[in-house]
């Protein structure tokens, strides 16, 4: 059962940060996202589950600008984003996270964070200036980088990292640039089971400050319902529920389509 606009806003107030409104995309003759009509409340953290297939990374790229849609709007803080790209989106406000990790492996962790806050600060790189030139930036690196945990490894050169500590730089990467809405489509991908709380611990100490708005694609259903405020679940590139854990879990046909009718837990 398709959620319609109506039925998404229902009983809710109109501050929503983010807001689609029977967004579509199609690609040939198959359509990816139907007519998904999808609000996060600011300082929330919703997350966004189905089953593979289901059409979850490709609404991340409808809403960071990756991808234009065939029909539909997409609003950021009321405003129609709809045709902007996405360095417009982030010079907005939307930061967005990949499954692939995306970092300057040569350069060291703090320079990697040194650099995404001189492009928020809009200092560029003069190559003849020394580096102790960009004191307060680099103070505020090591701030995020003490954020993500990786506070200990901000000499190193980023390609000595694992790929769990590698996805804890790229969160710090995204936090420099100070967007309201942090966008994480599988932070945990490729992890291995011992990497998983630590950057459960980075995505709760983001919540708990309430500054920022996230949203989460994640198929660990036990972190999922351990963060999150409300969840939405595609099918088919469909919404068809959308609301707190507890409402989620005993949706019949959340069960039934996404987790084959009993609860699957990692």
């Amino acid at each position: 059962m398709r959620l319609t606009h109506t039925e998404a806003v229902s009983g809710m107030n109109q501050s929503a940060i983010i807001e689609t409104r029977d967004l579509t995309i199609r690609f040939g003759g198959n359509t990816a996202v139907d007519r998904v009509n999808l609000r996060v409340e600011p300082g929330s953290l919703k997350s966004l589950i189905g089953p593979n297939g289901a059409g979850k990374t490709t609404l991340f790229n409808l809403l960071s600008g990756q991808y234009k849609p065939t029909a539909g709007q997409v609003l950021f803080k009321g405003r129609d984003v709809t045709a902007l790209g996405p360095a417009d989106r982030t010079r907005l406000g939307m930061g967005r996270s990949f499954q692939l990790t995306n970092i300057f492996p040569t350069l060291t962790v703090l320079e990697n964070v040194r650099v995404a806050l001189q492009a928020q600060a809009k200092v560029g790189f003069v190559f003849w200036r020394y580096y102790r030139s960009y004191g307060e930036l680099e103070d505020r690196a090591y701030e995020l980088l003490q954020q993500v945990l990786l506070g200990e490894r901000w000499a190193e050169e980023a390609a000595s990292l694992t790929h769990g500590e590698k996805r804890k730089l790229e969160m710090a990467i995204l936090l420099a640039l100070d967007p309201e809405v942090l966008l994480l489509d599988e932070p945990t991908a490729g992890m291995s089971l011992e990497e998983v709380p630590a950057i459960l611990e980075i995505i709760q100490r983001i919540k708990a400050g309430r500054k920022r708005t996230i949203l989460l694609v994640e198929h660990k259903f036990d972190m999922i319902l351990s963060v999150s405020d409300t969840i939405a679940v595609l099918k088919d590139g469909a919404l068809i529920c959308d609301g707190p854990p507890a409402t989620v879990i005993q949706n019949q046909e959340v069960q039934e389509a996404y987790l084959c009718g009993g609860l699957k837990r990692d």
